[in-house]
């Protein structure tokens, strides 16, 4: 067994074994509001519940390892100390990646990712409407746990309303843990489903996704494509040129001998198969051919 000293470790090789060994992690899907009113939703994996009576939930937006910067998240909550934590599950995992994007200061993530604002009942920041359970939160504190990249910001917040999909309830009410299919975080860029273990999710670009916002109109009303397929499709920096579109177009001739002709919903039913595979880069040539 090898054997390493925490302070003789640089933090980005620490924080890498800590996220890769305590897993898999519950995401804390977190939208908050800005001292303008302005939204913001991210994920984050450092999170739990800690009591019942009173019922608090406790995630850590860390500073950010590479630059020592705080996130949005944070900044939102010691200015309006209230938080929707929603849970996430299978069908919007991957536009739930999307929205951990670094987008800059006053972009609306939920636009980004295709994702529904929901008023809450009780606070201010919106809830997400995809998301089958959606806690409404008051924030009581926050514990800075450092002043270094890496360090945890404790957001200590009371729920005060929540609410659950009638689809993910049994008869008495109960949730139905498999109709609810949570995903949680591990390691890299590897996630967990409930219900059959560990899969992959490639991470959101460094560079900035185009978002679902950005979606021509006929994806984006796509009665084919999914919350997932969409925040794939959204993950690209750029969409291919009509020259890499016509290239693939003669590659694929044999196979798809009508393709400039093919209809939409046709369309949408391939492209959803290359998506199916992690093959983003063929869905859009296919799409826009």
């Amino acid at each position: 067994m090898k054997s390493f000293t925490a302070k003789d470790l640089a933090t980005p090789k620490l924080h890498g074994y800590l996220l890769s060994a305590v897993a898999p992690r519950p995401i804390a899907f977190a939208s908050t509001i800005d001292a303008e009113g302005r939204p913001n939703l991210s994920p984050f994996s450092f999170f739990n519940v800690f009591s019942a009576n009173p019922p608090i939930m406790i995630f850590s937006p860390a500073r950010r390892v590479r630059n020592n910067t705080t996130k949005h998240t944070l900044e939102n909550v010691e200015a309006v100390p209230e938080v929707v934590i929603n849970v996430v599950n299978y069908d919007l995992v991957h536009q739930m990646s999307l929205s951990s994007t670094e987008y800059p200061e006053g972009v609306n993530e939920f636009e980004k990712a295709g994702l529904s604002m929901l008023p809450s009942d009780e606070i201010k920041p919106f809830r997400v409407g995809e998301a089958p359970v959606q806690f409404e939160c008051k924030v009581n504190n926050i514990i800075k746990l450092g002043k270094g990249g890496g360090a945890g910001n404790l957001i200590l917040c009371e729920v005060v309303k929540f609410h659950i999909s009638e689809e993910v309830l049994n008869e008495d009410e109960s949730i139905n843990q498999e109709k609810l299919d949570l995903v949680s975080r591990a390691g890299g860029s590897y996630y967990s489903r409930a219900k059959s273990g560990f899969f992959e999710i490639p991470k959101p670009l460094s560079s900035l996704g185009i978002g679902v916002d950005s979606l021509p109109e006929s994806i984006k009303n796509s009665t084919v494509l999914t919350g997932n397929d969409l925040g794939m499709l959204a993950n690209v920096e750029a969409l291919p040129s009509q020259e890499v579109v016509e290239a693939f177009i003669s590659e694929v001739g044999e196979r798809y001998p009508n393709l400039r002709t093919t209809e939409t919903l046709e369309k949408h039913k391939i492209a959803q198969n290359y998506l199916s595979f992690g093959d983003v880069e063929s869905a859009w040539k296919l799409l826009l051919s």
